[in-house]
């Protein structure tokens, strides 16, 4: 006996269609903004990276502030130069006299995301890296 699919009725016609096309654009957006949120948090690891990376440059070798932050900014271009704090303690100190450098970045810098439909910038929040002279030659 040969089975008949059952007739489709004239209202039903493309809604499953148009129900892929609703899910399938709420999932793509879903989907992209995870990534992008991966994106920011990946940029955010890299600023904290980027900071560890000064101080320790800072703490070992005497380099000048510019060429620190030139680093640093080439490592991660969305940073300026003026975001970038490096600072040693106690103040006015020489390579042989300095215990402590910092290095900070201020919060504020803007990250955006490419979220369809959703123009959304997020901003970075503020890294510090303290770290003990070692030989700063």
């Amino acid at each position: 006996m040969k089975t008949v699919a059952p007739p489709i009725r004239k209202g039903q016609r493309g809604v499953t269609a148009i129900e892929f096309a609703l899910v399938a654009t709420a999932f793509f957006i879903f989907l992209i903004g995870i990534m992008e949120m991966g994106r920011v948090l990946f940029y955010w690891n890299t600023a904290a990276e980027v900071t560890r990376l000064g101080a320790r440059t800072a703490a070992v070798c005497d380099k000048d502030d510019a060429v620190i932050k030139a680093k640093m900014v080439a490592l991660l271009p969305i940073l300026r130069t003026n975001d970038i704090n490096i600072s040693y303690y106690p103040a006015g100190c020489t390579a042989g006299s300095c215990e402590l450098i910092t290095v900070s970045v201020a919060a504020g810098t803007p990250i955006a995301t490419f979220i369809p439909f959703v123009p959304l910038s997020l901003t970075m929040p503020a890294f510090t890296t303290t770290l003990t002279k070692e030989s700063m030659d």
